[in-house]
């Protein structure tokens, strides 16, 4: 391999692990505020891409964009107020198994509004933009993925640690009882926190697929686990936690696909996670939880 086909294959495990980290995130951000695995996080992503399939059908690209955003945003807050927050005092258990019900539903909704053949992704022409620079030849999302990840990951902490709504996230995650008697709004919160996850999954989705350009309704069931893969890699409730583990697993993807190991580049996620497991089963960046007796 040489050195130009070498850095274009980390150009793209890097983009890849991105757009995985955009997703990974929203597991880390539901899971500090509610201790709640949202297994539907991966189908919101996948029911992103039908938005900007039919979206850019019948508008351009710089209109369809902020409007797939917001119908993602809003299906993220719809499924938190419709199948989460009944179950809020409920056992663990329920909620867990509400949310794997919401998985499938999206999944068997799409395969029926859709049907189960699989789509052409719109190109969108910016995106899909070729930058060659001497022998080197990548398109833009490829450049502009690892960047824009890194501003909005950026922007999230600032907000988390900086601003009111963030204080008030922080207070809900630790203690969820004390924070409703302190006058927090859980129910604001806990919907907010799930709209900024879904607005990020959304973002995720554009990268994702616009490199991809295929799309059917189980189109986010893998990407989804190796997201929470990569969020439980990096310790699950850290944001820069998801961050890292989402660019670990997409360069080790891409490094083994480019070494010709192609068919093991599921399972290097899986293996990844035993390992991980055993080793430091709070994650790199998590903290072991302390009980108070």
């Amino acid at each position: 391999m040489n050195f130009t086909t070498f850095l274009q294959q980390c150009l793209t495990g890097i983009s890849l692990g991105g757009a995985y980290a955009l997703i990974a995130i929203g597991y880390t951000l539901v899971y500090g505020i509610l201790r709640l695995i949202n297994f539907a996080h991966g189908d919101i992503f996948m029911m992103a891409g039908y938005f900007m399939i039919f979206a850019m059908a019948v508008m351009p690209w710089y209109i369809a964009v902020p409007i797939v955003l917001i119908a993602t945003t809003v299906l993220g807050v719809l499924i938190e107020k419709t199948a989460y927050r009944p179950l809020r005092d409920a056992p663990r258990m329920s909620v867990m198994i509400s949310a794997i019900g919401v998985s499938y539903l999206l999944q068997n909704l799409a395969t029926y509004l859709f049907t189960a053949l699989p789509k052409g992704y719109p190109s969108i022409p910016v995106l899909k933009k070729v930058i060659v620079f001497k022998n080197l030849s990548t398109s833009l999302v490829t450049l502009i993925t690892p960047v824009l990840t890194i501003i909005l990951v950026y922007l999230l902490i600032a907000l988390v640690n900086k601003s009111k709504t963030g204080m008030a996230m922080r207070a809900v995650s630790r203690d969820y009882e004390t924070a409703r008697l302190m006058g927090i709004k859980i129910d604001r919160i806990v919907s907010f926190t799930f709209a900024m996850g879904s607005l990020l999954a959304g973002i995720g989705s554009i990268l994702y697929f616009t490199d991809r350009m295929t799309l059917y309704p189980f189109s986010g069931s893998l990407p989804g686990l190796k997201c929470f893969v990569a969020a439980v890699i990096g310790g699950i409730g850290s944001i820069p936690g998801a961050v890292v583990g989402g660019f670990i697993l997409g360069i080790g993807e891409t490094a083994l696909a480019a070494a010709g190991y192609s068919t093991f580049s599921d399972a290097f996620t899986f293996v990844l996670l035993i390992i991980m497991l055993l080793v430091k089963p709070t994650g790199i960046f998590g903290e072991k939880a302390v009980d108070k007796v």
